[in-house]
């Protein structure tokens, strides 16, 4: 093959590499409609015949705020970087339910819905993005008792607040990267679900959510930090609970993750989904 050549061929596959993804983000753009009609049932469905309604998103966090304030903050002395122990702990905890739920909940959706994706086309990350979307009116309503907490325990707001949506974007860039792949892997493999529930678990214990990172040993802490969740549950904790700026590199490197994550899985799911209605 002449040098010509190679380059034409090279040139040809990135073009169709460039094409494969704007086709592919244009679509899911058409179908924006379903994506909200979709998350408005998952959500209706989720609560209907529920005895606590939308409680149950505010429960959840709090249950584990008050247990990690008896455990770590009582019992074990955990230090809490200058903030009350209720504050320091659900000011984490808001962001890694968010995580947590809908990642847990994604992984199983294009199973539980199997009968809509093997009779109907359409982008099939529309049934990622539903859960994932259902899930955030459940952060938005353990974020608005954060909001009274900080009231309850007169922490004063400060511009740093208006960092929160940026932090929320790249949370969301994260989450919607995971479930794309758990989601997807659930098709062929069906015992995920359980594993990601386990790793969920494990996960949060190396996050500074009921710690802070501070007490991370200094030679670990490069390896550490490579979690995206550190440096994002690390930032909503300065930024909310402290009033200050974050830790801009570590938020960089978080952010990075997160993007990195989100492309690679995009790309992963569309080359997937084309066998999910054969075999799920």
């Amino acid at each position: 093959m002449t040098a010509q050549a190679a380059r034409s061929r090279t040139i040809t596959v990135v073009d169709s590499d460039a094409h494969f993804k704007l086709s592919a983000i244009l679509q899911l753009w058409q179908y924006r409609e379903l994506v909200y009609a979709l998350t408005q049932r998952e959500i209706k469905a989720r609560y209907r015949q529920s005895l606590l309604g939308f409680g149950w998103a505010i429960i959840q966090p709090l249950a584990f705020m008050v247990v990690f304030s008896l455990v770590f903050g009582r019992f074990a002395r955990v230090p809490s970087d200058g903030l009350e122990y209720p504050i320091f702990a659900y000011t984490a905890l808001v962001p890694w339910t968010f995580l947590s739920n809908a990642l847990a909940t994604a992984t199983i959706g294009l199973v539980s819905q199997r009968s809509v994706v093997t009779k109907t086309y359409f982008p099939r990350e529309v049934i990622v993005l539903s859960q994932v979307g259902a899930r955030f009116i459940d952060f938005l309503a353990a974020a608005a008792v954060l909001a009274g907490m900080l009231v309850w325990y007169q922490i004063p707001p400060t511009i740093w607040l208006l960092l929160v949506p940026v932090l929320l974007l790249i949370q969301l860039a994260l989450i919607v990267g995971l479930s794309l792949i758990t989601s997807a892997l659930n098709v062929s493999f069906r015992d995920l679900a359980p594993v990601v529930t386990l790793g969920l678990q494990i996960w949060l214990y190396v996050t500074p959510v009921s710690y802070p990172l501070s007490l991370v040993p200094a030679y670990l802490r490069p390896f550490y930090v490579l979690n995206p969740m550190v440096g994002l549950i690390d930032s909503f904790r300065t930024v909310v609970g402290h009033g200050q700026a974050p830790d801009w590199g570590l938020l960089a490197l978080s952010t990075a993750m997160s993007v990195i994550i989100l492309l690679g899985a995009y790309v992963y799911f569309k080359r997937a989904e084309r066998v999910f209605a054969d075999i799920i």
